[in-house]
């Protein structure tokens, strides 16, 4: 029997094959497929802390915190190659900005600045003759004041803090608080804005509210108890007064809640 002879061998379709051209190997790759092994570049991540960073900057008022996170997200972006530089330095400018305003504001109220300016409208008394603005740190005893706040939603602001600007006038004129009594807090590291509003709310609700206001129903039963308290912020530039007020939550009134010999 003979053997039929073999087809002679013919260039594929990729060509002559070469010493490693064995039947499966593959040829040239489609146009736009990448070698065995290659995967397309992963996009940069947004570095985390460098968000956290900026967020607080903006809304949180706790000391050095965001120029802290700011400046550890830089180092991760550098090492980890990721984005967010921008968003780290913003915090810490936006951060150092906030404290220096604290800072100058603190050292007027201590220098007396403010002080003096709010001296030139008040009596031989200390009371005040005309419209004042100032800080919370200004008000005294007795002072009536406005505030852009609404205190019927202090209770629903979350912990968030009010206003520290007000505008002091005299008692006889529309006004939303009247102070009854300002003290200062024990010195010392920031206890925590629970002790600190713990303390300030011990001695609000005493003795110096009724000695103050005295024991009438109609005007106990018709106003609420607030206070302003020392701010994380303004703790470590030696803020430590708790100024106790009392308001009406349905609008401002006119005339001091002061009982007679008070």
């Amino acid at each position: 029997m003979s053997i039929p002879p073999q087809p002679p061998s013919s260039p594929g379709p990729y060509g002559q094959p070469g010493p490693y051209g064995q039947p499966g190997q593959p040829g040239p790759l489609p146009h736009g497929a990448g070698p065995q092994g290659w995967y397309p570049p992963q996009p940069q991540k947004t570095n985390t802390l460098a968000i956290v960073a900026l967020v607080m900057a903006i809304v949180c008022g706790i000391p050095l915190v965001p120029i802290i996170l700011g400046i550890v997200a830089l180092s991760q972006i550098k090492s980890r190659g990721e984005k967010g530089k921008g968003l780290a330095i913003a915090a810490i400018v936006v951060h150092g900005l906030v404290i220096v305003l604290w800072g100058v504001i603190v050292a007027l109220g201590l220098s007396g600045a403010l002080e003096d300016i709010a001296k030139e409208k008040r009596d031989t008394g200390g009371q005040v003759t005309g419209p004042v603005s100032s800080g919370v740190n200004e008000i005294r005893k007795g002072d009536c004041f406005n505030t852009n706040d609404d205190l019927a939603q202090y209770d629903d602001k979350d912990g968030s803090q009010a206003a520290r600007s007000v505008r002091i006038v005299p008692c006889d004129q529309p006004h939303k608080g009247e102070a009854y009594a300002v003290f200062d807090l024990d010195g010392g590291a920031y206890p925590g804005t629970e002790k600190v509003t713990k303390a300030a709310e011990e001695k609000c609700s005493g003795t110096d509210l009724t000695s103050y206001v005295g024991n009438d129903p109609k005007i106990s039963e018709k106003l609420e108890v607030y206070y302003y308290y020392p701010q994380a912020a303004t703790w470590i530039l030696g803020d430590r007064e708790v100024t106790c007020f009392v308001g009406d939550p349905s609008g401002p009134t006119t005339g001091s809640v002061r009982a007679a010999g008070s």
